[in-house]
Parts: C-alpha cells; structure tokens; sequence
C-alpha cells in the first residue's frame, strides 16, 4: 500500500476499508499528514507509507471529529517527539470531551457488520488535537506555506480544509464525498451550501481530495453544492409548512434514508435544538 502523487510533494493514500483518503504534504523542514486512519494496525501501515516517502519530522492535521479522520493520531504521534495535532477548536473539543462516548458508540455500530473495525476501535487510545484552528491558520513548513481554513459548518461543526496553494491542491475533507452521498449524521445541511460557495472561491484548486473516494475538481464540487441548496430549500420549506420529515426526504435529491438524517437535522437546527 502506497502513496499516490496527486501535485508537486503532495500525496494521497486511498484506503481501502471505508474508502478513505488520507495525505501527506511534504515541505523542506516538515511533513504533514492530514488525518490519520481508525485504528493502530491502520495507522501503523499508513506511517510505514509516509516514511516510504520522507524521513522528515511529522505534523498532524484532523479535517473532523470522526473515527476514520483521527483515531490513528497516537500511532502518527509517537513517530515523532513533540508532534503536533491540528483540528478546529470544535473538533477538538468533541474528542477531548466526547471521545471515550463516540469511541464506544462507533465500537456498537460496528460490532455486527464489521467485527474487525470495533475491536480495532475499542483498542485505540484517544489522542485529541493540540493545536486549534478558530477560522485560519498558516504554516511554514520549510520553503512551502499551507492553509488550514474553517469554511463554515457542513458535514460537522468543526470541518477543515488543507489548501496547498503552490500545487493547486485542496484536500477537502468530508465536505466533499465521491463515490457515495454525503454523510448527515452530525451535519448542519442548511450551512454546509454556503460552505461549498466559501470553498469553490478557492478558484487556484486544480485538484480537490474528498474524505472518501476518487479526487475530483471544482465542477465535482460546483456539482455536489447544487444538490445540497437542492436540499437545504427543501428543507426550509418543509419546515414552513409544517410537512412531515419523510415527505421532504422523498423530495430530496439523494436516496430517502439518506436525506431524512439531513431534513430531521435541518429542522432540528431550525427549531433551535443543535
């Protein structure tokens, strides 16, 4: 298992188990890995791949909160004394206040249908971000600038992006899905349109690395904001006349299962209970 080069020292691992991609951005003094996999064993064949590529001390980015985003952030950490953890503030709120919660609940909904994940889930130790993002940060990474950027709310509250401005790449996180539609379980649908408008302002992206799935470009993204505003007046409307969450999921641009987490989100946010 390797790493793929997707612009000038910026590389993609597209893993296998839940499809998801993680990166690697090499600079002159440091390298970063944006998100870290789901479990030790993981983890442990994603450090073997960056060390495949650089000897270079590592930083830590995590785009969200999820298991397959973080969990693997003590197994990248300990490959480097004194690493640093990146994440939005929020992100790393929930992990440092909810994690051992989310880390049993993931282990539970996993245990039937893929019994190898929960018990890798379980065994993990939680290590939360160090280093917070409130809505941009810059790094100098030797020679070569990095951009993490909260956008706005979308697939969580605390979604960030990596932009590598040199190589024209975007590594978009869970905002962006290829391959499947996107994930409502802790979204905020009726922001994450606007947040989709702030990303495609990015307009120097050639290439845009979804959290899952093959990379994409900015028609992809222009493609996946429209069925969100699509869903996001739904949503509205729905809520203003007072219509069942099922009749509006059945409107909505994705299957029903789906977009009935997003509208009972929608209206939840509405209502003012998120």
């Amino acid at each position: 298992m390797g790493l793929t080069e997707v612009g000038p020292d910026v590389y993609v691992l597209r893993y296998p188990v839940l499809d998801v991609n993680v990166s690697l951005i090499v600079g002159g003094e440091v390298a970063v890995v944006v998100d870290t996999l789901s479990t030790v064993d993981q983890a442990t064949e994603l450090a073997e791949a960056v060390r495949a590529v650089t000897p270079l001390p590592l930083a830590i980015v995590n785009t969200h909160h999820h298991f397959d985003h973080c969990f693997g952030n003590a197994t990248l950490a300990a490959s480097t004394p004194g690493v640093s953890i990146w994440a939005h503030e929020a992100t790393a709120t929930t992990l440092r206040e909810d994690g051992a919660k989310l880390q049993r609940a993931w282990y539970e909904e996993y245990a039937d249908r893929d019994p190898e994940l929960a018990s890798g889930l379980a065994a993990v130790t939680l290590c939360p971000p160090d280093r917070t993002v409130h809505t941009e940060s810059i790094m100098d990474i030797g020679g070569r600038v990095i951009e993490l950027r909260h956008l706005g709310r979308g697939h969580t509250e605390g979604d960030l992006v990596v932009a590598v401005p040199d190589a024209g790449v975007l590594l978009a996180g869970d905002l962006v899905e290829q391959g499947g539609p996107p994930s409502f379980e802790d979204s905020f649908p009726l922001d994450w349109p606007e947040t989709l408008a702030a990303l495609r302002q990015l307009d120097w992206t050639r290439t845009v690395v979804p959290g899952h799935g093959s990379t994409v470009d900015l028609d992809y993204v222009r493609a996946q904001h429209d069925e969100l505003t699509e869903l996001a007046w739904l949503i509205r409307e729905g809520h203003a006349d007072g219509a069942a969450s099922e009749a509006v999921a059945a409107k909505a641009p994705y299957e029903p299962e789906v977009a009935l987490v997003a509208v009972k989100r929608g209206y939840a946010d509405l209502d003012g209970r998120l």
